[in-house]
């Protein structure tokens, strides 16, 4: 019977640990960008398609030569879940996959634009010796 009670205490417990992530979401937007947005490969693909419109999926996987086949699948499905890109999947033979940023996505373009004169800038620095 003691069993019985620790294991609904757990589930209870993890429901509302549930319930308090999405709270700190609702009152903390900076922290849903960051789950949303987190990650090693996400700026990346993200980068890719604004920088190159719609692609298919074997041309994504060109462009980010570092990522696995499995990772670019996890993340692409992560980002479409969030409405962050849009995927267009085509009854052909093979079967023909796009993917393509959202007005979401797409809203991000500045941020991109912005780290990328960071990362300039800070490579610049290291060249003039900081």
């Amino acid at each position: 019977m003691g069993s019985n009670n620790t294991d609904v205490s757990n589930v209870q417990y993890q429901h509302l640990m549930k319930q308090k992530t999405l709270e700190e979401y609702l009152n903390c937007p900076f922290h849903l960008a960051m789950n949303i947005l987190e990650g090693k490969w996400k700026f990346a693909i993200l980068y890719v398609l604004l920088h190159n419109g719609t692609l298919r999926f074997k041309e994504l996987e060109r462009a980010i030569p570092d990522i696995s086949t499995r990772m670019l699948v996890k993340e692409l499905k992560h980002l479409e879940e969030k409405k962050v890109i849009i995927r267009k999947a085509y009854a052909t033979v093979p079967p023909t996959v796009e993917y393509s940023l959202s007005e979401i996505g797409l809203s991000l373009s500045p941020i991109i634009r912005d780290l990328s004169k960071w990362g300039e800038s800070y490579i610049e620095s290291f060249k003039e010796g900081i």
